[in-house]
Parts: structure tokens; sequence; C-alpha cells
């Protein structure tokens, strides 16, 4: 029998941290990982929690799942962000326990709802995610990407 796979907040960015990042997030996208100076502002964020899932057997970082939780005007929000397990560890059920190790953290935070974004091609991810009970909204979503002449000079 098989060991769970262990979920943990993490508490400190690390140089172990980074590496896992450097490994996971181009299994996620294109963007550039946060090197130990960002995982620091991350991890020190009050609204982020970075939640670790950790192979039983090897110890190593397989998935990683980022939670924010905000008060605004009308409730408090909860996002989940930049989900990935590592390929080597899909299908062990790593995505599940991250995602509803965070639902238990939004909702204890009091979060009203828990938001995420995934894209159509991650199959696997959006079955995972509706049968967890998250449900497709009929909503616009925009981007506005800020440029260089969008910020003041320096």
């Amino acid at each position: 029998m098989t060991q769970p796979i262990e979920i943990r907040a993490a508490t400190e960015a690390t140089v172990e941290l980074a590496a896992a990042f450097g490994r996971l997030i181009p299994q996620l996208s294109a963007a550039t990982p946060p090197d130990l100076a960002a995982l620091r502002e991350i991890v020190a964020s009050p609204s982020n929690t970075v939640l670790l899932a950790y192979d039983p057997a090897s110890g190593k970082i397989v998935g990683t799942l980022t939670l924010v939780v905000c008060r605004i005007p009308t409730a408090i929000r909860a996002w989940i962000e930049d989900v990935v397990v590592d390929s080597a560890a899909r299908g062990r059920g790593v995505g599940e326990a991250l995602t509803r190790e965070g639902l238990r953290l939004a909702a204890e935070r009091g979060a009203a709802s828990v938001e995420l974004t995934s894209r159509p091609a991650r199959e696997a991810a959006n079955r995972l995610y509706e049968r967890l009970g998250f449900v497709r909204r009929a909503t616009n979503v925009y981007r506005y990407s800020v440029t260089a002449a969008d910020r003041p000079p320096a």
C-alpha cells in the first residue's frame, strides 16, 4: 500500500523550494519560475498560502498550489493559482489533495467562494475541478497586459 501524498504549507523560501518551482513551473506554462527572492515575497505575503505536495517515499516536492485569500468590499474571496503536479507524479491524487487542502483553508478563512481558471487543454485538471464541485461561470474573463509604457519612470 502506498503512503498518501503529504500536503504542507511553505513557511519559508528555501533553495529546495526554488529548485522545485524551477522544475514544476515549466510543466505548467512558459512563465519564468520565481527565484529565491521572489519566493520569499510570495511565501511572506499574508494573502498567500503556498501548498506543497511531498512524495512520502522520496520526500521530494511533486506539486504545488498557491491559495490567495483577501477581503474585498463585498466578501472574503479566494483564488487558486498555479496548480502544477510533476509529470512523473500525475494520476496519484496529488492535484486533488492540493485542491482539497486549498478549499479547506479558504473555508477556514471565511471565503465566500473560491475561483480558479484552467486552460481547456488541461482536460484531467478540468475533470478534477468539476468533480470537486467547481462550476463553470457564465462570465467574461479579461486580461490587460501591463507594458513598460504603463509604468512610472524610475
